[in-house]
C-alpha cells in the first residue's frame, strides 16, 4: 500500500516510490518505474525500448514471474507482494463529506439564517433591562411589558427558534448523509460486480477488477474495458478504441508485431487475446491522469469549486445527481471524460446535454418543473411575509404614538424594538412556512428510496433521473437475444449430408467424415473461452460460460456424443494460424489451421443466408462434397432455412475451406478473396426459448401505453415468430415488420441522406427491425426522439448488450444494459443495468418511475395546502390581532411535519399496479393537475373556516378567556393552544387524503403497507400531544383537558369527511382552476385559448403548444387543402386566395421544423399512418384535425391560431382514421 499512500502527497510518487522500497522491487526482474515508463512508449518506439531491455515479451514475463500459458500461481503471499511492489488496481476516492461539513452546508440556508439572526436579536433584547421601573406605567397602558416574572421568561422563544432550526439542519444533513452513504454503497457495488477473465494456476477465473495485480496473465476479448495496463502476448484481429486516452475516434489495431501496448480504460472493439498486465492502479496510464488530476488527493481548490457547487445545488438537490455522478464517472470511465474538460460532469449533466437537444438542460424535467414552482411559491411568500411585517409595524406605531400619544423615550427605544423584532420573527415564520423547502428534500428522498427498492427489482440505477424518466417512457426499443428470451440457446434442428432432421440426430446416421470435420469445425472455430461447464446443482442444466450461440454449438457436439474439450487440448489456441472473429460488418466467424504438410484448412461459422451465398459446393450422404449451384441454394432456403425460422429458430451455417500447399500461403487480408468457395458442411437451427414472464410484461406495457419494438441481428422470420410469441404482433395487425436493408432504402433519399420525414412514415408502425446493424439501432432511436409527428415528444427506453449498442444507449432517453450478457461498453453507456437481463424488469422500472413522479405529485398537493393555510392565517391574524395565532416556534414545527417527516412519508409510497393502467405523463404534465388544485383550494377552504372561527369565537364556543390582544410577553392561553391543535390535527389527517392525486374516494387503500407512512403519522401524533401537555411557554401552550382534545381531533377528522365532499365535485365544472408547475413554455398562451382547451380534461400543454403547430402542419397537407376546396361547406370562410394555391401553403414538414417554437414534444401510441404505398403523400395526417381553410397571408411567417381567426378543435374521442378506400376522405381524393 506505500504506493498509494505516497500518491496522494505526491502526483509524481513513482520516483519516491523506486527510491524509498528498492527491497520489494528487488524480487522481481523490473521495477515500478521501468514499467512505468515503458508503458508511456506507443507503437514502434515501445517494440524498440522492449527488445532493448528485455529482449521479447516472454523474457518480460520471467522477469515478473508469471507464465504466459498458466498465468500467476495465485498463492496469496505471492499476490501479496505484488500488491506491495507494485500497488493494487484501484484509484482511491475522494473523501466522502462528513457529517459536520454537510450540517455546515445545511446551515447556509437563507431563510434559516434569517431566523437564527431574528432569534439571537431576540435572546440579546430579552435580557436587556430598562433603568427604572418608573416609566413602566407607559407600557402597561399600552398593553407593553406585564408584571417581572413574565419578562424572565422573554428568552424562551428566542431560545426555541435556535432549537427547532438546530432540528431542521440535524435532520437535513443526516438525510444528505445517508444519501451519500448509499451512493457510496451503490457505486461500491457497481466496481463490484466487475469481474475479469485471468488466468491463474492454469485455470480461467473470473475476479473482481481491483484484485488484478501486475504479472497476471488476463483473456481479453471482444467488448471488455481493460483494466489495468498490460502488453499482448497473444492476440487474433485486435483492435481497440483508445479515444478515451488519445481522443483520436479511429480503431487502432494491436499486434505483437507492430503494437503491443494495451492501455486500460481502453475499449476492446474487435477480436480477443491474452495479455500480461505490466501496470494497475495508480500506475496505469489513466491512474496517472488521475493523479494529475487530484483525483486521489484532496486538492484545495477541488474542495472549493464543491462548496461553491454544493451551495448553487443546495436548493434543487442536484449534488447527488452531478456530484456523485462526477464522483462515479471518475471511478469507472476516469480518462475518458478526464480528457475532455467540457463535459467534466459526465454524470448526470453531460448526459443530459449530450442527450437532448433543447438549449442547456441540465436538471431533469422533474426538476426543472419542481425548481420553478419552489421558486414561485418562494416569491410569494416573500411578498406575504413583508406585507405582514410591513402592516404590524404600521398599526404598532399608529396605534402606540398616534391613538394613544405617548411621545417616544429614550429608556423605552429597547422595548420598541422588541416590538419590532417580534413582527419581523413573525413575518420570517410566515416566510418559512411559505417556503416549500420539502420539496428538494421530497424528490431526493423519493428517488433514493426507489433507487433502493429498484436494486430489489433487479434495477441497478446509474443515473437517478433515468428512474423518473423511465415513467414517462412512451416506448421501449428492445433486444430479442438475451432480454426477451432465456439466452439459454440449444440446437433443435439439423439439416446435414442433404437430409433435413427436426432433432439431433444419433451420431450413427451421420458419415464418419462428415462427422469429424463437424467436430473439428465447432471445437476450434468456437472462441476458447466459450466452455460449457457442469451444474453447480445436482440435475441442473449445463452452465453455458461466453458467448451463447457458440455454446449451442459445442452442446450440440456434446449431444453428437462427442468431447469438443479433447480436440481442443490438442491444438490450444496458440497454435491457430489466424482468426477472423465475429463482427457486426462480417456476421460470421472463422479459424485457420495450418496443417503438417503447409496447406491450410479454414472453418467458417456464421448467418446461413449470408454463408450460403459463399458456398460453393456441398457435403452429401456418403460424405462426398458436390457442387451446390445458386439454385440449389434456393431450394435449401426455401426448404430447410424458411421452415425454420419461421418457427423461430436462429439458423447457423457451417463450412470449410481448404486452401492446398502448392497454391502458397493466401493474402490473409484480403477477406473477400478468402471466404468464398466454401464447403457447406450443415445448418443447424438454433432455439432460444421466449422467457416466461416476458409476453405478460409486454402486455401491462401496452396497457400502460408503452409501445415496444423489437431490434435484432436475427432474420425476419425468426424475428416475426418470436415476436408473434411475445405479444408484440398480434395475428391480425397491420404493424410493419423490415429488415434492416429495406429500413435503411425507406429512410434515405436520392442522395443517400436520412430524412426525418421518411422516418416519420415509417416508425409509428414498426414493430420489428430484423438483421438490423448497430447504427440501425441508433437511426431509429434518434428518429424516433427528434419526431414530431405526434404532439407529444416521444421518450424513447432502448436495451442493449453488445458494444455496439453504445451510441444507441447513450442516444437514448434511457439507456438499460444488461448485467449479465453486457459488455463493460455497454454498461458504461448505460443509465440502469438489469442485474438478471429481464425484460419484465423494465416494467418494474417503468412502474417506479411513475411512482416517483405521483408521490412527489402527493407531497405538493399535502404541502401546498399547508402553506395556503398557514401563510394566510398567520397573515389575517397578524393584521387584525397584531399577533400571529401561530407563534414562531409553532410554525417551525409545522414545518417540520409537513416538509421533513410528509416528505419522508409520502415520497416512500410503494408502487401499485395501477400506475400501469394509465397512459405516460407528457413532459410537459403540469406536477398539480386540476383535481390536486381542487383538492388543495378545496381542504384550504375547511381549515381556513374552522381556524376563523375558533380564533374570533373560540372562547365563546369553549368557554374560555380570549387570546387575542395578549400583552408583549403574555403567558400561552388556551384559546390558542385550541387553535395551534387543531391545526396540528387537521394537517395530520390531511396527510391521509393526500395519498391520492387522481381523486380516488378510498385514501386509506394500501396504508399498511407504507410502515414508514404509518409510524410518521402516529409519531407525530404522540408528540404533539408531548407538545401541547408539556410544552408550556417555548411551545406557547397550555395543557388542555379531554374534551378539548376530542374536540380538536374531530375537527381534524373533519378532513377527511370534507375530502369525500370535494372528491364528489366532477372537476371538468371547475373551469377557473388552473394547472401549476408546468415545464418551460416558450410563451404564453392567450386566455381564449386556454377556455376552450380547458374542456378536455386535465389537456396536455403540448397540445397548447400543438394549437400554433396546427396550422404549420395544414400548410404542409396539399392533399387536405385540396379537398377542403371541394368541401363547399368551408367556401364561406376562405381566403381571397380560395382558387389559387398560395405559395406559402405549399412548405412541407420542413418548414414547420425550421421554426424552433413549435417543439412539439411527447406522443401518443397508435396512430395509423396512411399507407407507404402512398408515395406522393409527403405528410402523414394529423389526427382528428377538422379540415381548416388555408390561413390567410398574414406578416407573421408562423400563422399563429390567434392572428388567423381560426380555432382548431381537438377532439379526443374521435379516432384517427388513415385513408382507408372506404373512408369518405379517399373517395373525395379518387374524384379528384
Amino acid at each position: 500500500m506505500g504506493t498509494t499512500g505516497n500518491m496522494a502527497n505526491n502526483s509524481y510518487s513513482g520516483v519516491k516510490n523506486s527510491v524509498a522500497e528498492p527491497n520489494h522491487d528487488g524480487e522481481f526482474g523490473c521495477s515500478l518505474n521501468e514499467l512505468r515508463s515503458l508503458m508511456e512508449l506507443r507503437g514502434a518506439e515501445a517494440l524498440h525500448k522492449i527488445q532493448e531491455s528485455y529482449g521479447d515479451v516472454n523474457e518480460l514475463c520471467i522477469r515478473l514471474k508469471t507464465s504466459p500459458v498458466d498465468g500467476l500461481s495465485g498463492q496469496p503471499p505471492d499476490i501479496e507482494k505484488r500488491e506491495v511492489a507494485f500497488g493494487q488496481n484501484f484509484i482511491p476516492p475522494k473523501k466522502p463529506k462528513t457529517f459536520l461539513q454537510l450540517v455546515w452546508e445545511a446551515l447556509q440556508d437563507v431563510t434559516l439564517i434569517i431566523l437564527e439572526v431574528a432569534a439571537i436579536v431576540s435572546l440579546g433584547l430579552s435580557f436587556y433591562k430598562p433603568p427604572d421601573s418608573e416609566n413602566q406605567s407607559n407600557f402597561i397602558v399600552s398593553g407593553g411589558v406585564e408584571d417581572e416574572g413574565e419578562a424572565e421568561a422573554g428568552w424562551i422563544e428566542g431560545a426555541a427558534i435556535l432549537l427547532s432550526v438546530i432540528c431542521v439542519v440535524l435532520v437535513t444533513a443526516f438525510n444528505d448523509w445517508s444519501k451519500e452513504k448509499q451512493f457510496r454503497g451503490l457505486q461500491s457495488r457497481i466496481e463490484q460486480e466487475q469481474k475479469f477473465m485471468v488466468v491463474r494456476g492454469g485455470q480461467v477465473l473470473p475476479i473482481p477488477v481491483a484484485e488484478i495485480v501486475v504479472g497476471d496473465i488476463a483473456q481479453i476479448k471482444y467488448g471488455d474495458l481493460l483494466p489495468a495496463d498490460g502488453m499482448l502476448i497473444q492476440g487474433n484481429d485486435l483492435k481497440i478504441d483508445e479515444s478515451s486516452l488519445t481522443g483520436e475516434s479511429d480503431h487502432v489495431k494491436k499486434s505483437m508485431e507492430k503494437d503491443p501496448m494495451l492501455l486500460s480504460g481502453t475499449h476492446v472493439m474487435e477480436g480477443s487475446g491474452k495479455m500480461v498486465v505490466t501496470a494497475v492502479g495508480v500506475n496505469s496510464q489513466t491512474g496517472i491522469i488521475f493523479t494529475l488530476l487530484g483525483a486521489g488527493e484532496d486538492d484545495d481548490d477541488e474542495e472549493e469549486k464543491e462548496k461553491k457547487e454544493k451551495k448553487k445545488e443546495k436548493k434543487n438537490k442536484k449534488q447527488d445527481g452531478s456530484v456523485e455522478n462526477r464522483k462515479k464517472a471518475k471511478a469507472q470511465d476516469g480518462a475518458a471524460m478526464e480528457m475532455q474538460p467540457l463535459n467534466c460532469d459526465e454524470g448526470a449533466e453531460g448526459e443530459e446535454k449530450r442527450k437532448s437537444n433543447m438549449p442547456k438542460k441540465e436538471k431533469s424535467v422533474l426538476q426543472g418543473k419542481l425548481t420553478k414552482l419552489a421558486v414561485q411559491i418562494g416569491k410569494a411568500g416573500l411578498v406575504m411575509s413583508a406585507i405582514t411585517v410591513i402592516i404590524l409595524v404600521v398599526l404598532f406605531v399608529v396605534d402606540t404614538f398616534w391613538i394613544q400619544g405617548l411621545p417616544w423615550e429614550k429608556e423605552c427605544t429597547p422595548i420598541y424594538i422588541q416590538f419590532f423584532v417580534k413582527f419581523f420573527i413573525i413575518g420570517v415564520t410566515v416566510l418559512v412556512v411559505a417556503v416549500p423547502e420539502g420539496l428538494p428534500l421530497a424528490v431526493t428522498i423519493s428517488l433514493a428510496y426507489s433507487v433502493k427498492k429498484m436494486m430489489k427489482d433487479n434495477n441497478l440505477v446509474r443515473h437517478l433521473d433515468a428512474c423518473e424518466t423511465m415513467g414517462n417512457a412512451t416506448a421501449i426499443c428492445s433486444d430479442k437475444t438475451g432480454t426477451l428470451t432465456m439466452n439459454r440457446m440449444r440446437v433443435v434442428q439439423v439439416f446435414i449430408s442433404d437430409k433435413h432432421y427436426k432433432k439431433v440426430p444419433e451420431p450413427d446416421v451421420i458419415p464418419a467424415s462428415t462427422m469429424d470435420l463437424l467436430i473439428l469445425g465447432i471445437s476450434v472455430n468456437c472462441a476458447y473461452t466459450t466452455k460449457i461447464m457442469p451444474p453447480e446443482k445436482e440435475g441442473g442444466l449445463n452452465r453455458q460460460v461466453g458467448n451463447k450461440t457458440e455454446c449451442a454449438l459445442l452442446g450440440f457436439a456434446m449431444d453428437l456424443k462427442k468431447d469438443y474439450q479433447a480436440v481442443r487440448n490438442e491444438i490450444p489456441e496458440e497454435e491457430l494460424y489466424k482468426v477472423y472473429t465475429f463482427n457486426s460488418v462480417r456476421k460470421s466467424m472463422s479459424t485457420v489451421l495450418k496443417n503438417t504438410d503447409g496447406s491450410f484448412r479454414m472453418f467458417s461459422k456464421g448467418a446461413s443466408e449470408i454463408l450460403l451465398k459463399k458456398c460453393y459446393k456441398i457435403l452429401t450422404v456418403t460424405g462426398e462434397a458436390k457442387v451446390f449451384r445458386p439454385r440449389d441454394r434456393d431450394d435449401v432456403v426455401k426448404r430447410v432455412i424458411e421452415p425454420m425460422a419461421s418457427e423461430g429458430l436462429r439458423t447457423i451455417c457451417l463450412a470449410y475451406r481448404d486452401f492446398p500447399a502448392s497454391e502458397g500461403e493466401p493474402d490473409w487480408d484480403n477477406e473477400s478473396d478468402i471466404l468464398t468457395r466454401l464447403t457447406c458442411v450443415c445448418i443447424v437451427g438454433i432455439e432460444d426459448p421466449v422467457r416466461p414472464e416476458v409476453p405478460d410484461a409486454i402486455r401491462r406495457c401496452q396497457r400502460a401505453g408503452v409501445t415496444v419494438r423489437m431490434v435484432t441481428g436475427d432474420n425476419l422470420n425468426t424475428a416475426r415468430a418470436i415476436a408473434t410469441k411475445c405479444g408484440i404482433l398480434q395475428p391480425g395487425d397491420d404493424f410493419l415488420c423490415l429488415e434492416g436493408k429495406e429500413f435503411n432504402r425507406r429512410i434515405r433519399n436520392e442522395k443517400g441522406e436520412i430524412e426525418q420525414e421518411r422516418i416519420d412514415k415509417i416508425w409509428p408502425k414498426l414493430r420489428v427491425l430484423a438483421r438490423s446493424s448497430p447504427t440501425d439501432k441508433h437511426t431509429l432511436v434518434k428518429g424516433i426522439i427528434d419526431s414530431t409527428v405526434l404532439e407529444r415528444r416521444q421518450v424513447v427506453a432502448v436495451t442493449g448488450d453488445g458494444t455496439n449498442d453504445g451510441p444507441a444507449l447513450k442516444k437514448a432517453d434511457v439507456g438499460f444494459a444488461m448485467g449479465i450478457a453486457g459488455t463493460d461498453v455497454a454498461k458504461e453507456a448505460s443509465d440502469i443495468i438489469l442485474t438478471d437481463d429481464n425484460f419484465s424488469s423494465i416494467v418494474k422500472a417503468v412502474m417506479w418511475g411513475r411512482n416517483v413522479y405521483d408521490s412527489i405529485s402527493k407531497f405538493l398537493q399535502f404541502q401546498l395546502t399547508v402553506n395556503v393555510v398557514a401563510v394566510i392565517v398567520a397573515f389575517t391574524g397578524a393584521c387584525i390581532t397584531q399577533d400571529s395565532p401561530l407563534k414562531a416556534v409553532q410554525m417551525l414545527w409545522v414545518n417540520l411535519i409537513m416538509d421533513t417527516f410528509a416528505s419522508l412519508a409520502l415520497a416512500t409510497e410503494p408502487p401499485t399496479e395501477s400506475l400501469l393502467l394509465r397512459k405516460p405523463y407528457g413532459r410537459n404534465k403540469p406536477l398539480i393537475s386540476r383535481t390536486m388544485m381542487k383538492n388543495i383550494l378545496g381542504h384550504a377552504v375547511y381549515q381556513l373556516t374552522i381556524i376563523f372561527t375558533l380564533l374570533f369565537a373560540g372562547e365563546k364556543i369553549f368557554d374560555i378567556d380570549s387570546g387575542r390582544n395578549a400583552p408583549l410577553h403574555a403567558p400561552p392561553s388556551e384559546h390558542y393552544t385550541i387553535v395551534f391543535n387543531t391545526f396540528v390535527m387537521m394537517q395530520l389527517f390531511n396527510e391521509i387524503n393526500a395519498r391520492k392525486i387522481h381523486g380516488e374516494r378510498n385514501v386509506f387503500e394500501g396504508i399498511f403497507n407504507n410502515l414508514i407512512f404509518c409510524t410518521i403519522v402516529f409519531g407525530t401524533f404522540l408528540i404533539q400531544i408531548v407538545i401541547v401537555q408539556f410544552g408550556g411557554k417555548p411551545f406557547s401552550c397550555v395543557g388542555l383537558n379531554i374534551e378539548q382534545w376530542l374536540w380538536c381531533v374531530f375537527l381534524g377528522f373533519g378532513c377527511l369527511l370534507w375530502g369525500q365532499i370535494i372528491s364528489s365535485i366532477p372537476t371538468s365544472r371547475l373551469k377557473f382552476l388552473k394547472t401549476a408547475g408546468h415545464g418551460t413554455q416558450k410563451e404564453e398562451i392567450p386566455d381564449e385559448e386556454l377556455e376552450e382547451l380547458d374542456d378536455l380534461d386535465e389537456i396536455d400543454h403540448a397540445e397548447r403548444e400543438l394549437r400554433r403547430g396546427q396550422i404549420l402542419w395544414f400548410r404542409g397537407l396539399n392533399r387536405i387543402q385540396t379537398q377542403i376546396r371541394v368541401v363547399n361547406a368551408f367556401r364561406s370562410s376562405l381566403s381571397p386566395y380560395e382558387g389559387m394555391e398560395k405559395p406559402e401553403s405549399r412548405t412541407s414538414i420542413h418548414n414547420f421544423m425550421t421554426h424552433p417554437e413549435f417543439r412539439i414534444e411527447d406522443s401518443e401510441p397508435h396512430i395509423p399512418l396512411i399507407d407507404d404505398t402512398d408515395a406522393e403523400d409527403d405528410a402523414p395526417t394529423k389526427r382528428n384535425a377538422t379540415p381548416t381553410p388555408p390561413p390567410p397571408p398574414s406578416p407573421n411567417q408562423n400563422n399563429n391560431a390567434v392572428d388567423s381567426g381560426i380555432h382548431l378543435f381537438l377532439d379526443p374521442s374521435q379516432p384517427a382514421t388513415p385513408s382507408a378506400p372506404g373512408s369518405p376522405m379517399h373517395s373525395l381524393e379518387t374524384s379528384l
